[in-house]
């Protein structure tokens, strides 16, 4: 700076120039009006800023409309006594709602101390709290600090969905209006029960909400059963439920839980010794113990995946939900659920389906292989190619199968069947293998297996209609609501459909008696077809005549169909809809222009267009158990809301569908079925408890079946590979039924009864071959063996007339025609007065038609009446005798058995003889055969 003389005069003349005084003058004005621009401009944001809060809150719910109540509960599963038996949870439902009464203090403490220290001091928002996480975000340079209360954080869970914003601007108006009704709701609500609802709202890790699911899954327990170390694992979770998870992140649930309980010792909520003591709990080591037990627990069984779908049903049919109103309701509605389900029953039959011992060995047993494979290809489009189990087949079609375990089709030796897991693998990545280039990326794999034969079991009260226990599979269950074979598959039912199509309409409405007597001869066709109908025991053997009694305990094919014809189809069908079957055919129209039905003579034995599900089986056969009232199955009785009000009570429909008397008679000659019948190995030897059912089987015995009953429960057995193959091994489900219903009896404590005979009921002595009163001297004297019983009627149809059909006569002994005076050598023989139309049992005793020639003169008179009256064709009156037996052990099947459906339908009626203890059929069948090369 110039400080001479000169320098301060041209100094002092600047400061005092127009230009210089102008220059300052403009500056000053600019500041002021500055200042002012600046002071309106905080005006208007102020303003602006305090009309944003106000939208805001203006825009907020209304607190007399809002709900912080939790939402979403657990569905309780209860069997018939009460127990507890199965939980269903809905997404964020996983939740069982304790009151704060409930909720012991340290579980209180613990998330008051780490999450909202002042909650009973705050008016619903922390003002130091807000200040403190400000200047530590500002110190720190990180806004990561919460600042909300207990109050807010409910306000946040149960208002604004969580808080999930994507935003800073959508999270700051949340906050605002979050803030606002925090204070409205201290208000509106006192501390405890908004601590109540906060307890039983928050997310705590592993699909739990609220303390009490989270205290049972982690340590299985109730929460009023935790310790201090336990609440503080649990506390420490709700700051980030994934992050803090016990289970999968203990070390950072620990450094969380420490400081619970620094934060509890500091607030004086814990004494030093109680935090030393829970410092050095080793609690992880029982989650971790709780864990693995919680993980082996299984899917939903096969009862409760069928009570899902009949709830579901009823909750749309009886009060009108929608489907999606009626699945809510189901797994988040906290329902109780009271089930027909008897525990004792179910575990008996889980263990004895799931015992590898009952089934045939691998190489009878097979793995069934379902494949898929989903490939992005390392081209231009990126084209994405989807392989299936045919695609599968296609490529290993000439793969080399010794001993014939694959053989599936006729055009390929490679099948999804396999005896070795490990084998299958390797086929697969080989097939992977093959079809993938370089670069190109798998999308999906699935591959299943699952073991075959499989099975199905159902067992009912059959007084209640109730389902006691079910299972509709064999192996690991590998998902929810899955294929269930013992409510969803519908199957072939072989013989054990004879009963319910053809003999229970007949006994009952179309006038046969367990003594009408049917002509088993053939062969026979079913009527206005070519369609031949075989016994199951041989094509070219036939019994003759033969009453209903010894048709049902010997599965009589022809004999079934015969007597289908005189009850018509109609009838039958018309008899099934009552027992409750849904999933006949009336008439259908197939996509290659067929028209089918189920109302055919084929019915009879079982040959069915789609065919019926076991449970439905099962029901049906309970009816004439229960005396020919038919209760429609069901598996819950009463569904209470989460208030425990009533939503539903469950009253099966109820239908008296045969007589008393029917059913009896019907239960009666099933008995013969288990006792010298059939299915011999279905006896109760264990209990000495009477059974009464029917076997049944279909064309290369891809079914196997028996439906039966005791006094107490009625239970039925199916068995087979879900994709037809035909079984070499037929024992299995006959072992499963009855080692089932002898543990159940036992174990039940079951007193031997005997089925109760109704006073509609009458008895008499009738003749098996002709089914009219037996004549003393010649039925008890018949050649071919005495067919003298006592057979049951309904009263009013027992025979008045007596047997026409047995005639003694002499015979020559040398010609077998009829004696004459001249005959030198003769016998006198009670013999069968029949027509033949072809070669039966009966033939070896047929009445000679012819006088002997070689002995006889002019003149000759014979001294008997050989033109009594008979019954050439076969009497509808007759009864079987009761000493007659079943085939023996090392008889085989025909190889070929009936197909029973002229609509195409290959699955009919055959019966297994392999009975362990069979015996000779007939005990004159070592004659008959040798009766034709003397």
């Amino acid at each position: 700076m110039d400080y001479s003389k000169k320098g301060i005069e041209n100094k002092q003349s600047y400061i005092k120039s127009t230009s210089r005084r102008l220059t300052s003058k403009f500056r000053v004005t600019l500041f002021r009006v500055c200042l002012i621009m600046a002071v309106v401009t905080v005006i208007i944001c102020v303003y602006a800023g305090l009309g944003y809060i106000k939208g805001l809150i203006d825009s907020a719910p209304n607190i007399t409309q809002i709900d912080v109540m939790p939402k979403g509960y657990t569905t309780k599963v209860y069997d018939s006594d009460g127990n507890v038996i199965e939980h269903l949870i809905g997404a964020h439902a996983n939740r069982e709602y304790v009151k704060i009464s409930d909720i012991p203090k340290v579980v209180q403490d613990a998330f008051v101390s780490i999450e909202d220290e002042r909650f009973y001091e705050h008016d619903g928002i922390d003002v130091r709290g807000i200040f403190r996480a400000f200047f530590s975000g500002i110190k720190g340079g990180e806004f990561s600090q919460g600042a909300s209360t207990i109050t807010q954080q409910l306000l946040k869970n149960q208002i604004f969905g969580g808080g999930s914003e994507k935003n800073f601007i959508d999270k700051l108006e949340r906050k605002i209006q979050e803030q606002y009704l925090a204070i409205q709701l201290e208000n509106k609500l006192d501390k405890d029960l908004i601590l109540e609802y906060y307890l039983n709202t928050i997310n705590l890790g592993a699909g739990t909400y609220g303390v009490q699911t989270a205290s049972k899954r982690y340590f299985n327990k109730n929460v009023g059963e935790l310790t201090l170390s336990e609440a503080a694992v649990i506390a420490a979770i709700a700051q980030l439920p994934s992050y803090h998870n016990p289970i999968t992140n203990p070390e950072r649930n620990e450094v969380r839980k420490n400081e619970v309980l620094r934060q509890m010792l500091k607030q004086g909520k814990c004494s030093q010794e109680e935090y030393d003591e829970a410092m050095a709990d080793d609690v992880y080591s029982r989650i971790q113990t709780v864990n693995e037990e919680y993980t082996t627990k299984s899917y939903y069984s096969y009862f409760t995946d069928e009570l899902i779908v009949q709830v579901m049903e009823d909750l749309q049919s009886e009060l009108g939900y929608t489907q999606t109103q009626a699945l809510d309701l189901i797994y988040s509605g906290g329902l109780r659920i009271i089930t027909t389900q008897d525990s004792t029953i179910q575990r008996i039959v889980d263990e004895v389906v799931a015992d590898e011992s009952n089934y045939p060995e691998m190489g009878k047993s097979l793995w069934e292989l379902t494949y898929a494979l989903s490939i992005q290809k390392n081209d231009e489009d990126k084209t994405t190619i989807h392989y299936h189990s045919d695609d599968l087949l296609k490529y290993f079609k000439d793969y080399p199968d010794p001993d014939n375990l694959y053989v599936d089709t006729k055009d390929s030796k490679f099948s999804l069947l396999f005896t070795d897991k490990e084998d299958m693998q390797n086929k697969i990545n080989e097939f992977k293998e093959a079809m993938m280039d370089e670069g190109d990326i798998i999308l999906g794999e699935k591959i299943d297996m699952v073991i075959q034969p499989q099975v199905s079991f159902v067992v009912m009260d059959q007084h209640t209609g109730h389902v006691l226990a079910i299972v509709g599979g064999r192996g690991e269950k590998t998902g929810n609501r899955t294929l269930n074979r013992a409510t969803d598959t519908k199957r072939q039912p072989g013989s054990t459909f004879k009963i319910l199509s053809t003999y229970l309409p007949a006994l009952d409405s179309a006038g046969f008696t367990l003594a009408s007597v049917i002509d088993d001869a053939g062969p026979y066709y079913y009527p206005g077809t070519n369609t031949e109908v075989s016994n199951w025991r041989s094509k070219k053997e036939y019994e003759g005549l033969s009453t209903i009694r010894k048709a049902i305990y010997d599965s009589m094919n022809i004999v079934t169909v015969k007597t289908l014809v005189e009850v018509t189809p109609n009838v039958g069908y018309d008899y099934l809809k009552k027992l409750g079957f849904t999933t006949l055919v009336e008439s259908r129209t197939e996509p290659d222009g067929r028209v089918v039905s189920d109302i055919n003579y084929p019915m009879a034995l079982g040959g069915l267009t789609d065919g019926v599900t076991n449970l439905e089986l099962t029901a049906a056969f309970a009816a004439i158990a229960n005396k020919g009232l038919y209760i429609e199955p069901i598996f819950y009785t009463k569904i209470l809301d989460h208030n425990g009000k009533v939503l539903l009570e469950n009253e099966p429909e109820k239908e008296q569908v045969i007589k008393e008397s029917t059913a009896w008679l019907l239960t009666n000659a099933m008995e013969d079925v288990v006792t010298i019948g059939t299915g011999k190995q279905l006896k109760l030897q264990a209990i000495d408890m009477p059974v009464a059912g029917k076997t049944g089987s279909t064309s290369d015995y891809n079914d196997l079946w028996f439906s039966g009953y005791t006094p107490y429960y009625t239970a039925s057995v199916w068995g087979g590979f879900d994709h037809n193959r035909a079984q070499s091994e037929r024992t299995y489900t006959r072992t499963i039924w009855r080692t089932i219903m002898e543990r159940i009896h036992i174990e039940k404590g079951l007193e031997k009864k005997d089925f109760t005979m109704p006073d509609t009921i009458v008895s008499a002595k009738i003749c098996t071959k002709s089914g009219k009163l037996a004549v003393e001297g010649l039925c008890d004297h018949y050649l071919g063996g005495n067919t003298v019983r006592v057979e049951y009627f309904a009263k009013g149809s027992e025979p008045r007339v007596k047997c026409d059909v047995h005639v003694k006569a002499h015979i020559c002994t040398e010609t077998n025609k009829l004696a004459t005076e001249f005959c030198p050598n003769q016998k006198e023989a009670v013999y069968l007065n029949k027509t033949e139309t072809g070669v039966t049992y009966d033939t070896p005793y047929i009445l000679p038609k012819d006088k002997c020639t070689v002995h006889s003169h002019p003149g000759f008179n014979p001294p008997f009446d050989f033109n009594l009256p008979g019954n050439q064709n076969g009497n509808q009156n007759g009864n079987p005798n009761n000493g007659e037996e079943n085939p023996p052990d090392n008889q085989e099947p025909p190889d070929n058995p009936e197909n029973g459906n002229e609509n195409g339908n290959q699955n009919g009626n055959v019966e297994d003889p392999n009975n362990s203890d069979g015996q000779n059929q007939n005990e004159d069948s070592n004659n008959f055969w040798s009766w034709f090369n003397p």
